[in-house]
């Protein structure tokens, strides 16, 4: 698990609003942890990064 949303595919930008958030459905006491910054680590994290799988079947 990380704590890293920059790199979670979950971290979308929403060009409505111009900001990036958090596209998992939290329930009041996650979004208050995700808002303040104080997840320990995310139970929802998914790496973002696609070629991710690729090297590691290189």
């Amino acid at each position: 698990m990380n704590t890293q949303c920059e790199q979670c595919a979950n971290y979308e930008y929403d060009e409505e609003y111009d900001v990036y958030t958090c596209q998992v459905n939290l329930d009041e006491d996650e979004l208050y942890r995700f808002v303040t910054d104080t997840w320990e680590s995310c139970p929802y994290y998914r790496n973002g990064d696609e070629y991710a799988v690729v090297r590691h079947q290189m």
